[in-house]
């Protein structure tokens, strides 16, 4: 299969990078220099500098644009698309068909994980199309799909924005250990490593059984899951969820 990326920034060079060997891609931007230092790095791939009008009909377009740039892209693309896949966040299905022509339509929401090949992706659209979307985004990680719009845009307050909640408290730990009296370095790399064996970890258990294992009573965890609780930490986590999805249903309203 072949897909067109429109878009050529941060998100799609990390998706191009994760199917290139798997799928014949081109690459649509309005950065010609950009352009070529893609091409330069993925010599697989072809580029092209978008024109004022630009033909869609019969690809797979995998939508990498900002989703304020939409009213000024769609205009400029003309026929039918065999199928969108859009990464563009807050904006509906609804908003995609009115202005791009497709026969089908996919919106998908990976992370900065996919920088890694570790994206935790969700996807939800054209019941057609779950199989191809699920093939193309297990390519930069792991995917799940979901049934509607609304349960993508709950799921982008945990996997999209999570990677922000998580850098939150790593460095709060990494502060922690520094407040103590352990070098910057060494809460460093403690850090790293935690996360590294925590993710093979959650991969495995339910994270209320993983709490109470390490849980010793009156330990050293104990003591310090009692402050987080003080601290109202389970509470703040679920507002951020509540806020990003609340914030998710207003951009696509707007879009």
């Amino acid at each position: 299969m072949k897909l067109t990326f429109i878009g050529n920034g941060n998100m799609a060079k990390a998706l191009i990078e994760g199917l290139v060997e798997h799928y014949e891609i081109e690459v649509l931007g309005r950065n010609k220099h950009s352009l070529q230092a893609l091409q330069e790095q993925l010599p697989q791939i072809s580029t092209k500098v978008m024109e004022a009008k630009e033909d869609i009909s019969n690809k797979h377009i995998v939508l990498c644009v900002k989703p304020y740039s939409l009213p000024d892209l769609a205009p400029k693309l003309t026929g039918e698309a065999d199928a969108i896949y859009s990464v563009l966040a807050g904006t509906s299905i609804e908003s995609l068909s009115a202005q791009i022509k497709a026969k089908k339509y996919i919106r998908t929401m990976p992370n900065l994980g996919a920088s890694h090949l570790k994206s935790m992706t969700t996807i939800t659209g054209d019941e057609d199309l779950k199989e191809s979307a699920l093939s193309i985004f297990n390519s930069i990680g792991r995917s799940l799909w979901l049934n509607s719009e609304n349960e993508l845009d709950i799921a982008t307050g945990v996997a999209g924005s999570g990677p922000a909640y998580l850098a939150l408290i790593a460095e709060s730990l990494a502060d922690g250990a520094v407040n103590q009296g352990l070098k910057r370095a060494d809460a460093q790399v403690l850090v790293q490593g935690l996360f590294e064996g925590f993710a093979s970890l959650i991969a495995h258990e339910n994270p209320a059984i993983l709490k109470d294992g390490v849980m010793s009573p009156g330990g050293t965890t104990a003591a310090g899951y009692a402050a987080l609780e003080r601290c109202n930490v389970r509470h703040g986590m679920m507002e951020a969820v509540s806020d990003a999805y609340a914030k998710a249903k207003e951009l696509k309203e707007k879009n």
